[in-house]
């Protein structure tokens, strides 16, 4: 069975400083060679992240360290990479608190910034 058409996978602005700022150039090219797997069949890889997450995937890679978190427009056959890095539990820089704060900022496809009234001064 051949798997379907191929997805095109985009590394978002955001994603590829995170690439860049880590400091070793074969763990970059492992994440980023990891990425390129997504380019069939990204519903089945990865795990489905949930709660400030939601709709996101996360890719395990290099040695189970790392992650790649991604989401995808089976529509327009695109693979969105928007967060890559260490996972660390209990620490302010891993790679899910970064996601989630590039989420709130509304930096991340699939997801907008939540829509509201700007408040207004009182007088």
């Amino acid at each position: 069975m051949t798997p379907g058409p191929r997805y095109e996978v985009v590394w978002t602005e955001t994603a590829f400083r995170m690439l860049a700022g880590i400091g070793d150039r074969r763990i970059q090219q492992q994440l980023f060679d990891a990425s390129r797997r997504l380019e069939t069949e990204p519903e089945k890889q990865g795990k489905p992240l949930r709660e400030g997450l939601m709709g996101f995937r996360s890719l395990r890679t290099v040695g189970q360290r790392y992650r790649v978190l991604y989401t995808f427009d089976p529509a327009v056959r695109q693979v969105s990479v928007v967060a890559a890095g260490l996972r660390r539990a209990d620490a302010r820089d891993h790679v899910y608190a970064l996601a989630q704060k590039v989420i709130r900022l509304g930096l991340a496809p699939g997801r907008q910034k939540p829509a509201g009234k700007s408040p207004r001064k009182k007088k």
